[in-house]
């Protein structure tokens, strides 16, 4: 019975927020799975979407698996030396333990950047290649990898999300476990070949439910001839890389056959080039849209905080939509998932239907945001405990830490301790909020709310409020990016 080892170690690294990502991040149950090591990986990851979940349903009835370690953070600043060298070290440490192994498999990001390597992930194969010499490794990456030749290296085949928002993540794991049954017991593949555009490509412009996006990923799941694998992945911009960006990668039998699938996928993006773009309203503009769409809407219309994204490193904790819904004096509105601890705990203090005088938000710098000091009616608690149910992240045992809904105005807020992406409806319903009864719903998140708030939603806008995850990659001072690259698409 093959022995196949697995792990993961994964983070989105946001190169210009102030935060950093450190061993505690990693080892914190939030809004995913704490750092888990040996068999525990089994318990941990047995429900849920992530591509290992699916990875060991596909391969246990005939491998022998070998569980190392699995760590994977939500976006946020670079990973520091100290939890980098701690997780890379016990994985690497317990796959040289378990040797001979024959093959490995890795549930990994790809935009995954510390202090000391700004090509994490590609410095992690390094370490994983020099331990098992030529045996097959296969990894798992994220839609948003900035994939590095070094990575391409190191591995014998990828496999890439195909879609934004991610809901085919368990799919994805499953191909792997294809893909790494198929390098069983043979050489190395002849053949690699990477290509990286010549230009970023914003975020919110990335969604594979839409053009150019939906064309190109279903390109990359044509495999001909001796093609082991195609991926294409459409880069992680706030990622201060030399090599960020979009990336069409393949692995075949022949050279040859690697370079000409590879080529023609980088061809094809580079001729949608001009497609990509997305429209965004300024807060003021877009609730004032909301408002009178609204007064005639049966649904509610969603606005997206695309700028205070946490899944992209955003604070979770701006204000510009709020503070332009009270302006505007909206009702029957929420918010949410708006991150703030201080607030979480003094509302747990007041009880549900206290009231509490407080500075709600802007608690970490970001330019243009301030806190909205008000009296917030505390409405109802929450203890952050539950369990997801949507398309991207359902099944999820989920700890946000304590959390409460606020009312000022017309406005409800939803408060947490720690941060989440708003892509899930259950955040809400834990508090008592039923998203489609409300006539507008602000969500901070760029384009993963459409899995869950799209079907709900009359119409979805687009927000441009201050945050830590700009939406165009011009603003970004990047440093080791290649001068040759256009900052965003026809830019």
């Amino acid at each position: 019975m093959p022995r196949i080892a697995i792990g993961g170690f994964g983070h989105e690294t946001n190169s210009f927020v102030s935060h950093r990502a450190d061993y505690a991040y990693f080892a914190d149950h939030r809004d995913r799975p704490p750092l888990v090591r040996g068999s525990a990986i089994f318990d941990w990851l047995r429900d849920g979407v992530f591509p290992i979940t699916a990875f060991i349903e596909a391969m246990r009835d005939e491998h022998a698996l070998i569980p190392l370690a699995w760590a994977h953070g939500g976006a946020g600043g670079p990973v520091t030396d100290d939890a980098f060298e701690r997780i890379a070290g016990e994985l690497v440490g317990r796959l040289s333990e378990a040797m001979p192994v024959d093959a490995v498999y890795l549930d990994l990001h790809g935009a995954m950047a510390s202090i000391p390597f700004e090509d994490a992930e590609g410095e992690l194969l390094r370490r994983v290649r020099a331990v098992v010499g030529d045996r097959p490794i296969v990894v798992s990456l994220d839609y948003h990898a900035n994939i590095t030749p070094e990575m391409v290296e190191h591995c014998d085949g990828m496999v890439v999300f195909l879609t934004y928002p991610h809901v085919d993540r368990r799919e994805t794991g499953e191909r792997a476990a294809k893909l790494l049954s198929s390098l069983l017991g043979k050489p190395r593949p002849a053949g690699r070949a990477i290509r990286h555009m010549p230009f970023l490509i914003p975020t919110t412009a990335q969604c594979t439910l839409v053009e150019p996006s939906r064309s190109i990923v279903a390109e990359s799941r044509l495999l001909d001839g001796n093609v082991l694998s195609l991926c294409y992945a459409a880069g992680f911009p706030p990622s201060d890389l030399f090599w960020c960006g979009p990336t069409a990668v393949a692995y075949a039998d022949s050279q040859t056959e690697a370079d000409r699938v590879a080529d023609a996928l980088t061809e094809l993006v580079v001729s949608r080039e001009a497609d990509f773009n997305a429209t965004l309203l300024t807060p003021a503009e877009g609730v004032a849209r909301a408002i009178a769409i609204s007064r005639t809407a049966s649904r509610p219309v969603v606005l997206a905080d695309v700028q205070d994204n946490p899944g992209g490193g955003g604070s979770a904790d701006t204000t510009g939509i709020l503070r332009a819904l009270l302006e505007a004096g909206a009702s029957n509105a929420v918010v949410g998932i708006l991150c703030d601890a201080d607030a979480a705990a003094a509302a747990h203090a007041a009880g549900e239907g206290g009231e509490i005088e407080i500075s709600l938000g802007g608690h970490v710098r970001v330019d243009g945001v301030e806190p909205v000091h008000a009296r917030y009616k505390v409405k109802t608690l929450g203890t952050g405990r539950f369990r997801t149910s949507g398309a991207v992240t359902g099944g999820l045992d989920v700890d946000l830490g304590p959390m409460a809904l606020l009312t000022v105005g017309g406005t409800e807020i939803v408060v947490s301790s720690k941060r989440m992406q708003a892509m899930d409806l259950e955040p809400f319903r834990h508090l008592g909020v039923e998203p489609a009864e409300r006539d507008i719903v602000v969500v901070k998140s760029a384009v993963h709310f459409r899995a869950e708030f799209g079907p709900i939603a009359e119409q979805v806008l687009l927000i441009k409020a201050p945050g830590a995850f700009a939406d165009d990659p011009e603003v970004y001072p990047y440093e080791r990016l290649r001068k040759t690259v256009r900052l965003r698409p026809c830019g």
